[in-house]
């Protein structure tokens, strides 16, 4: 029971945790048009700090997982944490757009570590059946940060200044290295690890095809999240509230389709639950299309590009079948893969952009970069070792 407890208080300390990498993440994103402003820069000079970000997290994904090889689980999720508020907390308050860009890709560092390797341990913390509904716990926290932290972060930053809306989860970041350090029971880490056997994880070639979907297929998504705000102010007579309003309904879809994402994973499988958030992803990503220029359709469409969103899931406990002994460096990985997305969507959605085909142009990205994702998908089990069924744990 006491040991039950324990798990139950450390899983909320990284629940908080993601809370403010999803804070930090998505909040970059609605401050765009306005850091863009006030350093005088285009808009899509200004997703380049939101790309700087998701490179540090692929850069990152990898060297955290070498470095921390050796160290119990509670002290590296800590100490992940704790580097993450501070480099948060200096993007509030360095001048300049390179300080700005610097301290994004620093931010990005721990990012996947720390949510690759949270999940892992709340779902070592439950049976193996409910397994992803353990690692969706975790990310619930990322998840509900778009309905509470973004929504808070982008109203800081119309109202008092953008700078407040990376200081805001630097805060939080901090009481959540607290946390961890206070609640989280000590186990795990190995002092006899090896830490270059985690590299194993990037020489399996059922781990890459599976971080390829996510890095590909998910690109969609921030295609179109990347710049909702900026096709919301650009494209409609929005009242004021209805920005904090898309980022907030983005949250509820989110923590909805997370949510969803366990069960539906836990009843039909990996793979059956892979191909379902794909196609619902394509679906709402149409939908975006569609809806620009009409807030209201706008905000609808916001929920449902979260709500159909919950492909980390079913990549996430694929690859803990998968990864062998590299547990921590494929479950960091995968979060690299999505911010591997989260470089390539806005980047090409930047370029129809500047090439003038409008907001709408995002979604049809969307579409694209989600349908290269089911192909890769395909590939992927076309690749499967013979002498292992290809439907392994997918229903």
């Amino acid at each position: 029971m006491t040991q039950t407890r324990d798990f139950r208080r450390a899983i909320l300390a990284l629940a908080l945790g993601a809370f403010a990498i999803g804070t930090s993440e998505f909040a970059a994103m609605g401050l765009l048009p306005f850091f863009s402003a006030d350093l005088g820069i285009t808009e899509p000079q200004a997703g380049h700090v939101i790309s700087a970000y998701a490179l540090g997290v692929v850069i990152g994904a990898p060297l955290t997982s070498i470095l921390g090889a050796k160290l119990p689980r509670r002290r590296y999720l800590a100490a992940l944490m704790a580097f993450y508020a501070v480099m948060n907390l200096l993007a509030a308050v360095l001048p300049g757009l390179s300080s700005l860009t610097a301290m994004r890709f620093l931010a990005g560092l721990p990012h996947g570590g720390f949510l690759g390797v949270g999940m892992l341990y709340a779902a070592d913390a439950l049976p193996r059946e409910q397994r992803a509904r353990g690692a969706a716990q975790v990310l619930l926290g990322l998840t509900v940060a778009n309905i509470v932290g973004v929504p808070l972060a982008g109203w800081l930053g119309q109202s008092i200044g953008w700078r407040w809306g990376f200081a805001l989860p630097g805060v939080i970041a901090l009481i959540s290295a607290w946390s961890i350090l206070r609640f989280a029971p000590r186990v795990g880490g190995n002092p006899d690890a090896r830490p270059l056997d985690e590299l194993e994880a990037l020489r399996n070639p059922r781990v890459l095809w599976i971080l390829a979907v996510g890095a590909i297929g998910f690109g969609g998504l921030f295609a179109v999240y990347a710049y909702l705000t900026a096709a919301i102010i650009a494209t409609t007579d929005a009242p004021s509230w209805a920005v904090p309003a898309a980022l907030a309904v983005f949250g509820i879809g989110g923590t909805l389709g997370t949510w969803g994402a366990g069960r539906v994973t836990e009843k039909v499988g990996q793979i059956r639950a892979a191909y379902l958030a794909l196609a619902a992803m394509a679906v709402t990503q149409a939908f975006a299309a569609f809806a620009v220029g009409n807030w209201p359709m706008m905000i609808l469409s916001s929920f449902l590009l979260a709500a159909g969103s919950g492909l980390v899931i079913p990549l996430q406990t694929r690859l803990m079948d998968v990864a062998g002994s590299a547990q921590n460096m494929a479950a960091a990985m995968n979060h690299a893969s999505f911010n591997f997305a989260n470089a390539i969507g806005p980047f090409l959605a930047g370029l129809a952009l500047s090439a003038g085909y409008g907001y709408a142009s995002n979604g049809i990205v969307g579409i694209a970069l989600t349908a290269a994702g089911a192909v890769v998908l395909t590939l992927a089990l076309m690749n499967e070792p013979k002498t292992r069924p290809v439907a392994e744990n997918a229903g």
